[in-house]
Order: structure tokens, then sequence, then C-alpha cells
């Protein structure tokens, strides 16, 4: 798996398919499911191959969209949507079904790990990590970390990237560990630490430390450890550490808009999406969701952690306000 647009907030990304440039459908197009999908390019093409192997082609269309603009939409339109089904973060699904009740019943007889809700199936998961070249670490004299506290050390100035929780939700997954681990008032001393030690490599995409690292313009980061594994099997002098605080995970679903009782074709879709496909999303992204799925031991985390509460767009934003204090 290659992340292209590091979990992305509030840019857009490639669209998977191009409908027309105000983003509406032709008229022609009624028995086609709409599909908008915060996904990367990756998923996005094990999902098309799926949907045409099992018969669908040319039944749907997928416009590719920023979290954080198709977050917008979905909390700004509810049912209004154009979209017939949604591929996107959970929490954000979480959200909108809380506040817009905009999707139907798909419940299936999958088993999530993590618990299940019936108007969502989870389709795909990106775990955190602390990464590392370790060439420029020895180069620099500098110990292999074991949690992101360590990354604190005055040894690792300018040498730390990190995704900022502002642009990228994968910055959350480091800001989640360190709140988890030691609460809002040392948390914050802890980030305000570790932000001051990346200094310029406070990165707007979720895939810009794991290209410093890889480079060697920085010596450490923290970002997807498939990043990592993928880079550490290419042969590169790239390493991961799942550090002590935790790995942390975020999911994305696939869901079905309210129509009105004229979701029939979109339901399949979405189930096509969450089963037939889950193979080939689990190989890109090897992380379980469900009862009786495996993965390689090298993709199985030390120390998976979970937030104690349902993730949502409140709590993001909760937690970008404690990164905002953390950088005063």
């Amino acid at each position: 798996m290659k992340k292209s647009t590091g979990m992305m907030l509030g840019t857009v990304s490639a669209a998977a398919v191009v409908l027309a440039a105000c983003g509406g459908v032709a008229a022609d197009s009624k028995e086609q499911v709409i599909i908008y999908s915060n996904a990367d390019d990756e998923a996005i093409e094990v999902m098309e191959t799926t949907l045409d192997d099992k018969g669908y082609k040319g039944k749907y269309l997928i416009q590719s969209f920023g979290t954080s603009e198709l977050g917008g939409k979905m909390m700004a339109e509810g049912t209004d949507i154009e979209a017939d089904v949604v591929t996107m973060a959970s929490y954000f699904i979480e959200s909108a079904q809380t506040s817009k009740s905009m999707f139907v019943d798909i419940s299936s007889d999958l088993k999530p790990l993590d618990g299940s809700v019936t108007y969502a199936l989870p389709i795909l998961g990106n775990i955190g990590s602390i990464f590392i070249n370790t060439e420029v670490l020895q180069q620099k004299g500098l110990s292999i970390p074991k949690s992101i506290k360590d990354l604190t050390d005055p040894a690792y100035k300018d040498l730390v990237s990190f995704p900022n929780i502002m642009d990228s939700s994968t910055g959350w997954l480091l800001v989640q560990a360190i709140i988890k681990e030691y609460g809002e008032e040392e948390g914050e001393k802890v980030l305000a630490e570790l932000i001051k030690n990346a200094g310029p490599h406070i990165e707007s995409s979720g895939s810009g430390p794991i290209k410093k690292v890889k480079t060697g313009e920085v010596a450490t980061g923290f970002g997807l450890r498939i990043q990592a594994i993928d880079a550490k099997n290419e042969g590169l002098p790239i390493d991961y550490i799942d550090p002590t605080e935790g790995n942390f995970t975020l999911t994305e679903s696939v869901a079905v808009v309210d129509k009105e009782g004229e979701e029939a074709l979109a339901k399949e879709i979405a189930k096509v999406i969450a089963t037939e496909a889950r193979d080939g999303l689990l190989e890109q992204y090897p992380v379980a969701l469900y009862e009786g799925e495996q993965v390689k031991d090298e993709h199985v985390p030390t120390y998976l952690k979970k937030w104690d509460t349902t993730l949502t767009v409140d709590l993001l934003e909760k937690h970008q306000a404690f990164f905002k204090e953390a950088q005063r």
C-alpha cells in the first residue's frame, strides 16, 4: 500500500471518476448508484475492480473528496446529499448519523472486532506508529526511540516529523496516544516539546513524515505503520517502532443514505464493498476489523489501544483545540 493522501483533512483528492464540472450527475444516469468517497486511490481501485467483477459495472459512479470536504457536505446536507452511498472516516459517519439520521440499516452477518452499528460497515483501518531512518540515527549518534515522549529529547531537535492534526487525521492518532497516556495537563507539555523539536517538519499531509524519513531529511517520524513496513520491505533503511503510549486506529466505513425506500441497489453495492472487496482492502490496509481475519505478524502492533469513547467530529475538534494550546 502506498498511501497517497495520508488521510488528509480539507483537500480534495483526485477524483476516481470525474462527474460533471459542477459535481452533478447527468440526467441519463439516474439508475446508477452515486458513491462519494474519501478513500485513497488504491482503495478506490480495489472497490471498482470488485464491483465490476461482481456484475455492477456501469451501475455506479464514484466521486472522491477530501475527508473534511465530504464530512462538511454530509453534516450540511444530510439526506439531501446527492450520494446514495458514502465510504468515509467512521467518526464522520457516526457524527452525521447522530446529527442527521441520514443512513439506513445495512446490518449483515459480519462481526466487527470493535463493536458494530446497524447503519455502517467498516471497510479498512489505519494504525499509527513511530518510524525511523536507521542510517540517520546512526550518523547522528541517536538512540532508537521507544515512545513518543522519547522524541521530545533535545537530541532530536529538527530531526522529528509528524502530521498536523489540523490538516491530517493521521495526526489524530498521535494526539490520542499522548492524551491517553499522559492526560491533558502533562500531555500538553509533551506535545509542546514535540512541536518544538519538529520545528519546520510538522506536515499537512499524513504521508509527509515518511517521505522526509525516507530521504533522510529527518531521523524519526510518526505516521501510518504500514508506510514504514512498506519502505522497509523495499530495502530502504527504515524501521517501525510501536510507541509504548499505544498504537491507535482509525477506520473508514461504508454507509447507505436514506432515499425513502429507494436504496435496494445502493445496499447491494455497499455490502459488496464491505464483504467482497474486503480481501483486497485488507491486503492494502492490513488491519483486522472482523472476527476471523488474519494478518501477518509484522502487521500486528505491540501496543494496540483504542480511545475510551466513540470517535466523533466533536472529539476531533476538542483534540485539535488541545493541539493549538500546545503550540502556544
